[in-house]
């Protein structure tokens, strides 16, 4: 399995994922004209990766700073988590890191709804 790097375009966040480090990043603004159609590369690979080369002991640091996303990713981002609660569920090791920054109170906020909505999966809040 290779490492995706999706670059970030004024309206699409920068994707980083890498099964080597199991460090991985979305970064920037999401508002992509068709959510579905620009994130399916990134969900393939998280399938992969999660069912081919992902054993239970290893420690996946997920890091989520976004600075805006829109509805239609907000849903995207709510698939992820329920991939990675399921996995979790099922004995895997990933975390998210929420990072915001400390002037920015509805990202905040909105990471904090994500994560009472999830049982199994961790949520680390870091301020920048």
């Amino acid at each position: 399995m290779t490492k995706l790097h999706i670059k970030a375009t004024k309206s699409s966040p920068e994707i980083l994922l890498d099964p080597f480090t199991h460090q991985h990043a979305l970064k920037g603004e999401s508002y992509p004209e068709n959510s579905l159609e620009f994130y399916r590369e990134f969900f393939d690979w998280i399938d992969a990766y999660i069912n081919n080369i992902l054993d239970d002991a290893q420690e996946v640091i997920f890091n989520i700073e976004l600075i805006y996303f829109n509805s239609s990713s907000s849903k995207v981002l709510m698939d992820l988590f329920d991939i990675f609660d399921d996995a979790c569920e099922d004995g895997k090791n990933i975390a998210v890191n929420w990072v915001y920054n400390e002037d920015n109170d509805a990202i905040l906020e909105y990471g904090e709804e994500f994560a009472e909505d999830y049982e199994n999966l961790k949520f680390n809040f870091v301020v920048i």
